[in-house]
């Protein structure tokens, strides 16, 4: 019966498309505030966490180790370790989908083949997250930013009681509007939910999208100011005969990003060992490893951008960039394998500052460039490690130029973006988030009772499609599919079995959760 309800809703909205379209800008600007503040107060206990954490060592580097009160100290460190590893344990089990980045559960929940209780996620991805991240571990806020941003949505769409298309609609605009408030960088914020989770463009997404992540932004810069997260001064505009060493540099980016996901996708093996015999003892082990470097290596701990400021800006000897490379890399892994809510985006943009700065040193020495294009080389590399990893070449473009504020370094990025993605396709490396949920689902298969819940979805048939060109009823359409609409620019079609479709519309059909991904497929050319 509530499938019923659903259907009937869908079928008034995609009915009577310009109060739909107000209606889904309207509320694109209530997810914007709502996930704005989210992630607002994320953000600031992110801080303060780490403003303690960085205080903490300080005083204990300052007390003479051989001094009594320096072992107490200590000790209470330890057991505030095993204290917080106890707490992040306890949030994980207590709700798996808070677990981990949160990108790949958010692109599951669009394909509706995950169900999150946004409720649920959203306290323990605060809470967890603040913990984790501020214990020391090496991962980011942009991915709990972005699942705390579809949930927030989420919640608004069910205190609405709003459709299943239409939650999927807000729950793209709340993603994006996290990433917008994470980074202070609204386009990337949009471009990223519409080229990587829901890989639509239709007017339906964009606008509710650019109302949240707008926003957002305006919530994020009135609490926390206009700076952008990397301070990099003084980027100059790259000479075009330096275009040769943009290549260079983005096919040595886009081999750290292969493997990168390697490692990503293969430190299970590592915590399979004997040693590890449950989930406690991961976390146990990473946050130890996170104390440990607390002391010795201090710079590869958090998500890292006061890293990347001190790079760009510092001349570091080829020796300890190196070292800061290895030491951010494996702890990296090493913190996102335990399995407690935090993401490796801005841990991944670290690694790419730091191979472009290991380029921009070699290429110094041999004086193949000049000293003032440092800072270029690595914030091109950093977009180009982000394309290869992720495969999303306009988000890695737009999201570091408005993370360092280096609009004239457009040409440079792009080139150094799609490089690193022809790199990643010709080593076959897969697109880390698309993996990810892949796994999730191979190990966590869904309820078949979530397979079968029937819902409307929006694809976007593109340019040499399987369908493209062809009439309706000539198609080979999925089991227990239906055709409901059809939308041409501002033309909506009645399908019958003589209607063509083009490249260029948008379709309204009717299936269960388990074709939606075939039916993607078959309208993007891949089958």
């Amino acid at each position: 019966m509530n499938d019923r309800k659903q259907i009937m809703g869908t079928y008034k909205s995609i009915s009577d498309w310009h109060n739909f379209r107000l209606r889904l800008f309207l509320e694109g600007i209530l997810t914007g505030v709502f996930a704005g503040l989210v992630i607002s107060l994320f953000r600031w206990g992110l801080t303060e966490a780490e403003n303690w954490r960085g205080q903490l060592y300080h005083e204990l580097a300052l007390r003479d180790w051989s001094s009594s009160a320096y072992w107490f100290a200590a000790l209470l460190l330890i057991a505030a370790v095993l204290l917080i590893a106890a707490v992040l344990y306890k949030l994980t089990r207590y709700e798996p989908m808070a677990a981990g980045s949160g990108i790949p559960q958010v692109k599951g929940a669009l394909l509706g083949l995950i169900k999150m209780r946004w409720f649920h996620i959203m306290w323990v991805k605060l809470t967890a997250g603040i913990l984790g991240i501020g214990a020391g571990l090496s991962l980011g806020r942009e991915g709990p930013s972005i699942q705390l941003g579809a949930v927030s949505a989420q919640g608004i769409s069910r205190l609405l009681g709003r459709t299943r298309m239409e939650e999927r609609y807000l729950m793209t605009s709340g993603a994006s509007a996290g990433l917008a408030a994470a980074f202070n960088a609204p386009l990337a914020g949009v471009i990223f939910a519409l080229e990587e989770l829901h890989r639509n463009f239709s007017i339906m997404v964009l606008l509710p999208s650019m109302a949240a992540a707008m926003t957002a932004t305006v919530i994020s810069r009135a609490l926390f100011g206009r700076d952008t997260v990397f301070d990099i001064p003084d980027l100059q505009l790259l000479p075009l005969n330096y275009y040769g060493i943009v290549i260079l540099v983005a096919l040595v980016a886009g081999l750290a990003g292969v493997i990168f996901n390697k490692g990503l996708l293969n430190i299970g093996r590592f915590y399979s060992l004997p040693i590890f015999k449950s989930q406690l003892h991961k976390i146990i082990f990473a946050l130890m490893t996170a104390g440990v470097l607390g002391f010795y290596l201090p710079e590869v701990l958090g998500g890292g951008n006061n890293l990347i400021n001190h790079v760009a800006k510092t001349p570091v000897s080829l020796q300890l960039l190196l070292l800061f490379l290895a030491g951010k890399l494996l702890f990296t892994l090493i913190s996102y394998g335990c399995g407690v809510p935090g993401g490796f985006f801005l841990p991944m943009l670290v690694i790419g500052a730091l191979s472009g700065s290991i380029c921009a040193n070699v290429l110094i020495s041999l004086q193949i460039i000049e000293p003032i294009y440092a800072a270029n080389i690595v914030v091109i590399a950093m977009a180009a490690l982000f394309s290869s990893s992720v495969r999303a070449p306009i988000t890695g473009t737009v999201l570091i130029m408005e993370m360092t504020a280096s609009y004239q370094q457009l040409l440079s990025l792009a080139i150094a973006a799609m490089v690193a993605f022809v790199i990643a396709e010709l080593c076959r490396s897969k697109p880390i988030y698309e993996e990810l949920l892949n796994r999730m689902l191979q190990k966590d298969k869904p309820a078949p009772a979530a397979l079968e819940q029937r819902n409307v979805v929006e694809i976007a048939i593109c340019s040499g499609s399987f369908i493209a060109n062809k009439f309706i009823k000539d198609i080979k359409w999925p089991h227990h599919t239906l055709l409901v609409d059809v939308k041409r620019g501002e033309e909506q079609l009645i399908p019958t079995g003589d209607t063509r479709l083009m490249a260029g519309d948008f379709i309204y059909v009717l299936t269960e959760n388990e074709y939606i991904e075939e039916l993607q497929a078959m309208a993007a050319g891949e089958n």
